[in-house]
């Protein structure tokens, strides 16, 4: 029994768990006044959180550290002047559909997502370079000018996003993989569902790290798993010493205290123990005999009392002439039941009735939760044939016609059933490093099998694919393409084989791309400019821009989710009208007073219209006041 505290609360430790809460990765282990450990707040990380600039002056703790980990940090919170480009034409379903794809670098997707999907992801799968020393992985650098830095790449991406080739002649070798992986690790996290799950697929060259960085990131105590991951049973011969047959999978949440993960449905094969009677599935559970310390009649005596059974196995609480008397003895010590009389008559068809000798044993019948089947705990061991990594080469073969065009893409059977573990039926799924896709493959025919309603996000750089690849030969110029192609043959293959069991079942994306901001440069000053320049500076808006692209960066900006269903408004398609009028979108060069009534009138939560759209102050003020009138709950901003 706990005591009263018989003092105030504790308002340092309370604080101190509000910080835990927003910035685990400052919450450290210092030493007491008498010499216990003791969670505390690591000061100078609090205070690189809280700058806007790298912050030096490193003391003395227990982390882990690495050079250029300030820096890594810094670009975790670092803004960025970019936004979503919607690709139509690279789409499926992009008006229905509730999924995205996204190519660009993927810490410049997840800042762009942070406001739109902040505590909305229940997964977040993360298959990331494996750091073997052919990878190549992302460097980010806020530290040089834009011409030192191309200056110095060797190659770069579309984005302007430098990859490096991270050697093990590289003295960074370490370093470099995790100055990539601390900022995305960070941000992610601040997508994830309270009862969110990461989940990291992983080998041994950067287990141990990555292990470390998801303690500092995650908190300790948000560890849930490391499961050694059988993908090659034979073994991979050309490893040291042992040959290899597994990875891993880490699974961190976001707050373990309020997880809840899945089991595995058992098939026809597993069901063993299991019976059924007309309540649904159940097996043999505890004997209804107490034991232990408490078990003598003596300490427990109202659970003491006959129970009568007969010669069908019938149970009754009271004598009924024939039937055999049934008492809680063990070896001639008088015990007691695990139920009280009340008990038993209220669940009498739950129990089991086993004969023993010449008596009989009761036991509870076990019953899986209601309206679920039968199921069994994934084992700490995470092996099913169906994971081998020919397996995932196979799957993508059949999709592109036997060409292998993606190398070592993971099994569709492992990402389905982290899927089904780790989510529910109306879920959403981002795949960091989509890579071939797999998750976003595994979303769609999980829902497609149980009717379900989850979602994927997925992101991928476009790295380009090797110029004597099966993929290049096909016409993929990049791993994103190749993504986008499996999608789509996914989805085809989805329908195609009738699993969707006349249910609508979403097989689309909304493709969406990384790019700098929609507004143009505007701070230049007068005398800076010449006669063109001043006539481009009209507008604050880059000439190259669409309308939709214009919509997305506002979506971003509003934080609001970037799938929700787009229609056009006004008689000459004049405006956008975003679920059910949360948001009206008027990019029109010009605002006729018409149309500001019209949005108006539709009392929309949010309006949004071009600056330059109004011809003069006397024509904005005019409709701000048409808004203070028709709908004065609507908050109306321009660009």
């Amino acid at each position: 029994m706990e005591k009263l505290k018989m003092h105030s609360p504790d308002l340092t430790q309370a604080n101190v768990d509000r910080i835990a809460e927003l910035f685990p990765t400052v919450i450290t282990e210092s030493l007491d006044v008498d010499g216990n450990v003791t969670r505390a707040v690591d000061f100078d990380l609090l205070r690189q959180e809280l700058s806007d600039h790298i912050v030096e002056g490193p003391q003395e703790r227990y982390q882990l550290d690495w050079p250029g980990k300030r820096t890594a940090a810094f670009a975790a919170n670092a803004p960025i002047a970019k936004t979503l480009r919607p690709v139509r034409e690279e789409s499926v379903n992009f008006d229905t559909t509730k999924n995205l794809f996204i190519e660009g670098d993927n810490l410049d997707a997840l800042k762009l997502l942070q406001e739109s999907y902040v505590g909305k992801v229940k997964l977040i799968y993360i298959d990331p370079p494996y750091n073997t020393g052919k990878d190549f992985v992302y460097r980010d650098d806020f530290s040089v000018s834009t011409h030192d830095y191309l200056t110095e790449s060797s190659q770069i991406t579309e984005a302007g996003e430098k990859f490096v080739s991270n050697l093990n002649s590289n003295g960074r070798f370490h370093s470099d993989w995790l100055s990539m992986m601390f900022p995305r690790l960070k941000v992610a996290r601040s997508l994830l569902a309270p009862d969110g799950v990461a989940v990291i697929s992983i080998d041994d060259n950067e287990q141990a790290n990555i292990k470390e960085l998801c303690a500092e990131v995650f908190g300790p105590g948000n560890f849930v798993a490391q499961l050694p991951t059988v993908m090659n049973l034979k073994g991979n011969n050309d490893q040291f010493g042992f040959a290899g047959t597994h990875e891993y999978t880490l699974i961190y949440a976001r707050d373990s205290s309020v997880l809840t993960l899945n089991q595995f449905p058992l098939d026809d094969d597993e069901m063993g123990d299991w019976e059924e009677d007309e309540r649904g599935p159940f097996k043999r559970g505890a004997a209804l005999k107490a034991t232990g310390g408490n078990a003598p009649r003596t300490k427990r005596p109202n659970l003491y009392f006959p129970i009568y059974v007969g010669p069908q196995q019938q149970l009754s609480l009271e004598a009924v002439p024939g039937w055999a008397e049934l008492l809680p003895v063990t070896d001639g010590a008088e015990m007691s039941w695990r139920w009280s009389k009340q008990k038993f008559l209220n669940e009498l068809d739950d129990v089991i009735i086993v004969p023993a000798g010449s008596s009989f044993t009761l036991y509870k019948k076990q019953r899986p939760a209601l309206g679920e089947l039968p199921s069994a705990k994934p084992k700490s061991t995470f092996y099913k044939p169906e994971y081998s990594s020919g397996n995932g080469t196979a799957v993508v073969k059949r999709l592109f016609g036997g060409a292998k065009v993606f190398d070592n893409p993971k099994p569709l059977a492992l990402l389905e059933d982290l899927i089904l573990i780790c989510t529910s039926g109306d879920s959403v799924v981002l795949e960091l490093f989509a890579g071939s896709a797999t998750a976003a493959h595994a979303v769609m025919t999980l829902n497609a099998a149980d009717s379900g309603k989850r979602s994927f996000i997925v992101i991928q750089a476009p790295e380009e694919t090797s110029s004597d690849s099966e993929a290049r030969r096909l016409g993929y110029q990049t791993i994103a393409e190749v993504a986008r192609a499996r999608i789509r043959a996914a989805g085809k293959e989805t329908a195609a084989q009738g699993l969707l069991d006349g249910n609508w079942q979403d097989i689309g994306f909304r493709s969406l791309r990384v790019d700098t901001t929609n507004i143009a440069d505007v701070s230049a000053t007068a005398d800076a400019l010449g006669q063109r320049e001043l006539v481009g500076m009209v507008s604050s808006v880059k000439s190259d821009r669409t309308d939709e692209d214009l919509l997305f960066q506002v979506l971003i900006d509003w934080g609001l989710d970037l799938s929700l269903k787009i229609e056009r408004g006004g008689g000459v398609r004049e405006y956008f009208r975003i679920a059910d009028d949360a948001l009206i979108a008027c990019f029109s060069e010009e605002v006729s007073a018409d149309v500001v009534t019209e949005i108006a009138k539709l009392q929309p939560l949010r309006a949004v219209f071009r600056d330059s759209a109004f011809k003069s102050d006397a024509v904005r003020i005019n409709a701000e006041q048409l808004f203070r009138e028709l709908s004065p709950g609507t908050e109306v901003k321009t660009i």
